[in-house]
Formats: structure tokens, C-alpha cells, sequence
């Protein structure tokens, strides 16, 4: 079964294109900070670097509303952990296409490490 787009295709094909998105984890008002994300069936896949004790990761399993920046659209939205091996894989490959770059690659890596994996959003 197909899943339906959460977001716009306007807006998809931003997310396609952009490197980076800007995020806001938690219900309340907290600054944006700049993620890079990969779309995988139409849908938007984020990563914690670290997952911090007071970072956006964790903000978001105590609270799943958040928003997300691209160009000059702020969109609501709700973070579900992606907890599928076959979907995780694939953000891993979508991870790799995008962020191919020399300097990226050991980014990259790391967002493909099993640790990181487990922070998918």
C-alpha cells in the first residue's frame, strides 16, 4: 500500500532539493537548528548526531510536535520513530545519494552507524 504524502508536493520537492532543513523539536518555542534530512517514499527521514540528553532527539520522544523550516516555509509537524530495518536501510542508501560529497562521506558514516539509526525520525 502506498502511503499518503504528509507534506505537499511543493514542499517534497524543496526537501529533494535543499541539503539542509532547519528544525524545532517540543511544543514550545525553542530556535531552529539546521539537520540534514533525505525524503524515502515521500516522506521526510531525520537523524541525531549525538542524541543528546537536551537535544532535539530526545525533546521530540517527550513531545513529537515540532516544525521544520525549508526556504520560506515553516510547517508544523509531529516526529514518529522510523523503526522498520528495510525503511532504515533505505534512509541509509537515500542518506548516502545525497551527501556524497569528499567532506560529507564521514558524516554520512556516522549517520548510518547503528547508533545513529536508532535516532530515525
Amino acid at each position: 500500500m502506498k502511503t499518503k504524502p504528509q507534506f505537499p508536493g511543493e514542499i517534497l520537492q524543496l526537501l529533494r532539493k535543499n541539503s539542509g532543513l532547519r528544525i524545532r523539536a517540543g511544543s514550545s518555542e525553542h530556535r531552529f537548528i539546521g539537520i540534514w534530512h533525505v525524503v524515502v517514499k515521500d516522506r521526510v527521514f531525520v537523524r541525531s548526531w549525538s542524541a543528546k540528553d537536551n537535544g532535539w532527539y530526545r525533546k521530540f520522544l517527550k513531545d513529537p510536535n515540532g516544525a521544520i523550516q525549508v526556504k520560506k516555509h515553516e510547517i508544523a509537524i509531529a516526529a514518529k520513530r522510523a523503526v522498520n530495518k528495510a525503511l532504515r536501510d533505505a534512509i541509509d542508501g537515500a542518506y548516502l545519494a545525497k551527501y556524497k560529497t569528499p567532506g560529507a562521506l564521514k558524516y554520512v558514516i556516522y549517520l548510518c552507524s547503528e547508533k545513529s539509526r536508532a535516532t530515525t525520525l
